[in-house]
């Protein structure tokens, strides 16, 4: 049975600056002929697409947070998706709190997404939006309403504006949605994803485990937030990067003494040999 080997992208896999080295990119390709090699993202396809440029995958990838689970050929495992009515509902509410999400929705079926935001931007949004590009198929509402396929609904800004939310958002729609709170390191801010109450990690994890029909003991994962614990708790190795949130380390297996910027992944996987 091989092994398999599932990292997470941002701030474990990624550099800071969003790149792979070049020794990143050997150790891991290395491990292709004799391994399962995935990643497991809160990150769109076509993103992923291009951060993974030159790196081998081997087998569906968890994109969005779950919510999507597809091979690199656009082959669709399986999507956990939130309807119009449900998310068109939570943006109202948001907006009694004077704040717009992002939504990301499936816009065809040759996995294009689309990227919707508000006119209406605060500080945080801005500059995550500074980030994207054409590509990203970003489109402006002034009257912000979601698609009839959606992925997930993301909030960002001043962590205790978006706590305030995210109990309003609970006492409203209740166990309707998944809710994951988080700081996000890149922009010193905080996002709130909102996912189908079945996306996350952990059922991508499984969903690719039955696709691939690989012993989950054999299975050793890599991450630094918290929208990573989920597939920590199945693993059989849980690897948390040197630079990974302290209540995140605190449930892994191993605790790399290297970050991110460090190619903590690729030297874990070189000292397995």
């Amino acid at each position: 049975m091989k092994n398999i080997y599932i990292t997470d992208l941002d701030h474990t896999f990624l550099r800071n600056d969003l790149s792979l080295s070049d020794y990143t990119k050997t150790i891991w390709n290395a491990k292709a002929n004799d391994s399962i090699l995935s990643v497991a993202t809160a990150r769109t396809y076509g993103r992923t697409e291009r951060f993974l440029a030159g790196v081998h995958i081997n087998a569906p990838m968890i994109l969005l947070d779950g919510a999507l689970i597809a091979t690199r050929e656009k082959k669709i495992i399986d999507t956990k998706l939130l309807s119009k009515e449900l998310s068109d509902a939570v943006i109202a509410e948001g907006e009694r709190f004077g704040i717009y999400p992002f939504v990301l929705a499936l816009a065809d079926e040759n996995l294009n997404e689309a990227f919707l935001h508000s006119s209406i931007l605060n500080a945080d949004q801005k500059k995550v939006l500074a980030r994207y590009t054409k590509e990203d198929n970003l489109q402006e509402r002034t009257n912000l309403k979601a698609m009839e396929k959606n992925f997930k609904i993301v909030y960002m800004g001043e962590e205790q504006l978006l706590r305030d939310l995210e109990k309003h958002l609970k006492e409203v729609f209740g166990e309707e949605m998944k809710y994951i709170l988080a700081p996000e390191a890149y922009i010193g801010c905080y996002f709130l994803t909102l996912l189908h109450k079945n996306a996350d990690k952990s059922h991508g994890i499984q969903s690719v485990s039955e696709y691939m029909g690989f012993d989950l003991k054999k299975l050793t994962v890599f991450g630094d937030n918290f929208n990573d614990l989920g597939m920590f708790e199945l693993a059989g190795t849980a690897v948390a990067m040197a630079n990974a949130q302290a209540g995140v380390k605190e449930k892994a297996h191993i605790v790399l003494p290297h970050t991110n910027d460090e190619d903590g992944v690729a030297r874990y996987l070189e000292s397995l040999k």
